[in-house]
């Protein structure tokens, strides 16, 4: 006797949140349950906890379609995106279809059973089994339980404490101390004016530089648009208006990067003022969008590069030393605290094992459909965030077309639905062109896409909107019907409630 959903969602993060929050309002006659392998809701904004944590994009693009960001500030804090996926898990009502301190371990698809079997590791018993009609995975791209840690010659010698973001000891007091930051990313920016702020002497120490962007936090349109129109309509017209900026910023920045890098370095510029060597601190090797780009809420970073709490070193690191980092140009990093915000370890599918009828399935080897299934696997599908705007802003288009087609296979009679390529055939790439270290570590493990509709990745909000909003549900799309798995159904138990503890 084991229970039987028919939709099960992994993760209750933003992504996991959002995606229950469309499938009970869309298709409300399917049996829901999220599982979520850590105790509390949030994801990645309940797990990171270091000083000053934030949103890398603007709320409205960031926050839900269908659920208003109400806060002032469009760059917001970890406890305040944490707290709004709360509040809009209680307000859709799913709040009690999770399950915490539930890991998917393994999840096996019955070709016989029309059905996925997930194995789970909970925290007070034996493994679980669960069955599902399908499998929707919002667990992000990384590890929770590690993170990307380069080993750095001499760092057993170091007498101070190495600290990464990741797991920030809340009992770490830096007032008055040396703290060296490692990085020069979305988490090392954020970290260095958090940091300054708490009474540090910061370092910023880079390998190479990134481009950072000053940008307000709170969005004057926006509240402009509060004041005059009803919460709705401002928020819609907010979303898309920075929906447009971005893409327009983003194809402006491949087509014309010269003209863009130039632009970005005078802001720097005028940011920081004399004395300051923009070259070789701000002024990356590669194009805009080549990475993502670091924003900066009212220019915080360069307010302590100016003030003279925080400095930039740029170079290669040589070793640790007991009092230190010591760079291969000789210059000396004296610290108290070494942060090392190197980046994440990649996990796909939060380390669960896909199977199929038994075997082993390597997404790597799959195709991608509509940036959210996998070739020849029936009824999964996956949530993967823009990688040049707001994550959500994906993950609701996907939650979408879930939707639709859960509900197109009810109508149909269909048991399943398979992605699979035509007679036409596909030229596989990449799955991304991005040469971020995190995506450079994931491509080996992504599954690839093609160079034609529905297989290839569009990155244009646009183009998805379109595509999975509005396009056909059965483009290249394997429905099947059958009766065995109604027998099988009728073997199994109802589901009981889904329990928040």
């Amino acid at each position: 006797m084991v229970e039987q959903f028919d939709v099960i969602i992994i993760g209750a993060g933003l992504s996991g949140i959002g995606a229950a929050c469309h499938v009970r309002r869309r298709c409300p006659d399917h049996r829901l349950l999220i599982l979520e392998a850590r105790e509390a809701i949030g994801g990645t904004w309940d797990l990171f906890r270091y000083p000053g944590v934030r949103s890398d994009s603007d709320m409205h693009t960031l926050g839900y379609g269908f659920r208003p960001w109400r806060a002032a500030e469009a760059i917001a804090s970890g406890t305040a995106i944490r707290q709004y996926i709360e509040e809009t898990a209680v307000a859709c009502g799913v709040i009690d279809s999770i399950r915490f301190g539930h890991r998917v371990i393994d999840a096996d698809w019955s070709s016989e059973l029309a059905c996925w079997t997930l194995t789970i590791a909970t925290r007070d018993s034996d493994p679980q089994t669960i069955r599902c009609d399908w499998l929707h995975a919002c667990s992000g791209y990384y590890a929770y339980d590690r993170a990307h840690q380069p080993r750095f010659a001499g760092q057993e010698r170091f007498d101070g404490v190495i600290v990464h973001p990741q797991f920030w000891p809340e009992s770490l007091d830096v007032a008055g101390k040396r703290v060296a930051v490692i990085g020069s990313g979305a988490t090392a920016v954020t970290l260095v004016p958090a940091l300054a702020e708490a009474g540090a002497h910061v370092t910023m120490v880079q390998r190479s530089p990134g481009y950072v962007v000053a940008r307000p936090s709170r969005d004057r349109v926006a509240d402009w648009l509060r004041d005059h129109l009803p919460e709705g309509a401002a928020y819609a017209v907010t979303r898309w208006k920075n929906v447009v900026l971005g893409q327009i910023f983003f194809q402006l920045a491949r087509r014309r990067p010269r003209g863009v890098v130039r632009r970005l370095i005078a802001m720097v510029r005028a940011e920081l003022g004399e004395g300051h060597d923009v070259t070789a601190h701000f002024t990356p090797r590669y194009d805009p969008w080549d990475q993502r780009l670091c924003l900066v809420p009212d220019g915080d970073l360069f307010r302590v590069l100016r003030d003279g709490r925080a400095r930039m070193v740029t170079g290669t690191i040589e070793r640790f030393g007991p009092g230190g980092i010591v760079m291969t140009d000789g210059t000396a990093v004296d610290a108290d605290v070494i942060v090392t915000a190197t980046g994440l370890e990649i996990a796909l599918l939060g380390g669960m094992t896909l199977r199929q009828d038994g075997r082993a399935v390597d997404p790597a080897q799959a195709v991608q459909y509509k940036e959210m299934m996998l070739s020849d696997v029936p009824n999964f599908s996956f949530t993967f965030g823009y990688t040049n705007a707001s994550w959500t802003l994906k993950a609701d288009l996907v939650a979408t077309y879930l939707c639709r087609l859960l509900r197109a296979m009810r109508r149909r009679g269909a048991v399943s639905a398979t992605p699979r390529v035509g007679k036409r055939g596909v030229r596989r790439q990449p799955f991304a062109d991005l040469t971020s270290g995190y995506i450079r570590r994931a491509l080996p493990l992504l599954p690839q896409q093609g160079d034609r509709r529905p297989w290839r990745l569009h990155q244009a909000y646009w183009l998805d909107l379109a595509a999975l909003r509005f396009g056909a549900i059965d483009d290249e799309m394997i429905f099947s019907t059958g009766t065995r798995v109604e027998t099988a159904r009728r073997q199994t138990k109802p589901a009981a409630s889904a329990s928040r503890t």
